[in-house]
């Protein structure tokens, strides 16, 4: 690896270890560290410490899917495979199946305006909007109709399934949703129209001068018309203009991929995500 993309992997790795840390604590298992959530909230993940010594080992993942199943977690693993080769293969001797997923960096050079990408307004979430608890229940829930039909292709689920998937959220939620977009560790963003509501969503997490977006989704039924792109341009510019300059994301395939190719990203590496494999009948 030349020194170059050390050091951005090197920047790559505080930031994974830095995310979950204002909301976790941290469990040392060998070469792994385990963060489990306080509080409510999308559960986190377990990744290789930064100060070990040595690759984690069969014996380390073993020890962490223990440990997971005693808290009621999902059995997840995330890291950088240029970073941590080795643990593919002991990953998956594990019996773990994994995504070897696009790691993809922003070329600012290359963003595009996103009002060239859609025709449909996308609007950024303030946290002093009054209607900041709808806005982001909505845009969960366009996030979990549009993971649950994975890709690119369009499909049947649209407003009416994006409406029976919307929960509320409690205050303490909606509290620490407003204070992370206010001091710049979250933003959100939310594509859609007055007629048919949001139809597609992103966030961003930032630490310091780096930011991750993930969790973009466009309902099955709004896809094909440039709605994802044009929701991650949103997010890139919104970080360059907060002072961010590394922005990065990870595809879930190779198809979305191209999506955010159109958007200015290049491919660096692999992100690696680990998960027990499917029992087969």
């Amino acid at each position: 690896m030349d020194p170059a993309h050390k050091a951005l992997f090197d920047r790559l790795e505080h930031f994974y270890d830095a995310v979950p840390r204002d909301a976790a604590r941290a469990e040392e298992h060998g070469g792994l560290v385990l963060f489990v959530r306080e509080g409510t909230g999308w559960p986190f993940y377990a990744r290789p410490r930064l100060d070990a010594d040595a690759a984690p080992s069969l014996a380390d993942v073993a020890q962490v899917r223990q440990r997971q199943r005693e808290l009621g977690l999902p059995e997840a693993f995330e890291w950088v495979h240029e970073t941590t080769p080795d643990l593919l293969a002991v990953a998956r001797s594990a019996g773990l199946s994994v995504l070897e997923a696009p790691l993809m960096v922003l070329d600012p050079a290359a963003l595009p305006d996103p009002a060239t990408l859609a025709d449909v307004p996308v609007r950024v979430l303030g946290p002093d909007a009054p209607d900041l608890a709808a806005d982001v229940a909505a845009g969960r829930a366009v996030a979990a109709v549009g993971f649950s039909f994975p890709g690119t292709g369009r499909g049947d689920a649209g407003p009416g399934q994006r409406d029976a998937a919307m929960t509320g959220l409690d205050v303490a939620a909606l509290d620490d949703e407003r204070v992370r977009i206010a001091d710049g560790r979250r933003l959100t963003v939310l594509a859609g129209t007055p007629e048919e509501g949001p139809l597609a969503s992103g966030m961003a997490m930032r630490v310091g001068d780096v930011a991750e977006i993930a969790g973009v989704a466009t309902l099955p039924a709004a896809r094909r018309r440039g709605l994802g792109a044009a929701v991650t341009a949103t997010l890139a510019r919104e970080l360059l203009a907060a002072g961010t300059d590394l922005v990065f994301l990870s595809a879930g395939s190779e198809d979305i991929a191209r999506v955010y190719l159109r958007v200015g990203f290049r491919r660096i590496g692999t992100a690696c995500i680990a998960e027990p494999a499917p029992v087969l009948p």
